[in-house]
């Protein structure tokens, strides 16, 4: 049986990549965007749908599952990337645009599992695959909302984790690179310097379905996250001045 995957944030990036590797490894995927112009050549695929969603409009999230749920019978897999990541000191930022990044990167997140569960739950298995960052553990200035609601999505998901286990669904953190994608433009390091998003999709589309408690696309990054979650100030402090000299070194 082909497994049904929901793919948010996924008209860029490494949601674009993710999509296309699972597509090629024979499943059906709904990709979940506010734009479609880059799915538009996976169109040709009958085990391909597009959709025009923003995740922070709970109803249209709704909608939009019970669709696929509909077209499909089923929901097996959610994979949590859309992103909004704003670059601006604390002291030049708004409430409201720390508000906006929690709306897409936390909310966003809730109204997409809200709206898998009931179908995952009476199927009794799921995979719900939430999209972390490092920084969600070190913290990184001038990325105030973007840290933080990152760090909000690890504990939410531990807390999901023990709470839908019993049930079958499995709930996890996918932890990438600093990869070329659009919500990492405004970090300042150069591009070269990015991890390559092709690359970076595909391999953690090969993570899908795995219940370790996180999920990498490579071993590096493995050792990266280890780190982090190990030692977060020190590596927050290395992270910070390596971001400081590529930038310089880009000046």
């Amino acid at each position: 049986m082909k497994r049904v995957v929901i793919v948010t944030g996924a008209d860029n990036g490494i949601g674009l990549a993710m999509s296309r590797a699972l597509l090629t490894a024979g499943d059906r995927v709904a990709a979940l965007d506010l734009t479609a112009e880059n799915l538009a050549a996976l169109s040709g695929n009958p085990d391909f749908r597009p959709y025009l969603c923003d995740v922070t409009d709970a109803p249209r999230v709704q909608e939009v599952v019970a669709e696929v749920a509909a077209v499909w019978g089923r929901v097996d897999v959610l994979v949590n990337n859309a992103c909004l990541a704003l670059f601006k000191p604390f002291v030049e930022r708004t409430p409201d645009e720390i508000c906006r990044e929690f709306e897409v990167n936390y909310f966003g997140y809730l109204n997409m599992i809200a709206a898998v569960l009931p179908f995952m739950r009476a199927q009794k298995t799921g995979f719900i695959h939430n999209m972390g960052s490092g920084v969600g553990f070190t913290g990184m200035p001038g990325m105030t909302g973007y840290t933080s609601s990152k760090g909000a999505i690890e504990a939410v998901t531990r807390t999901l984790a023990l709470e839908l286990v019993e049930e079958g669904i499995t709930v996890n953190v996918m932890h990438p690179p600093l990869t070329r994608t659009k919500s990492a433009a405004g970090f300042g390091v150069p591009p070269e310097m990015m991890a390559d998003p092709e690359k970076v999709g595909r391999g953690l589309a090969r993570r899908v379905g795995t219940d370790r408690p996180y999920l990498t696309p490579d071993f590096t990054t493995a050792l990266s996250l280890w780190a982090n979650r190990h030692f977060p100030v020190v590596m927050g402090r290395l992270l910070n001045s390596m971001a400081k000299r590529a930038r310089g070194q880009e000046e």
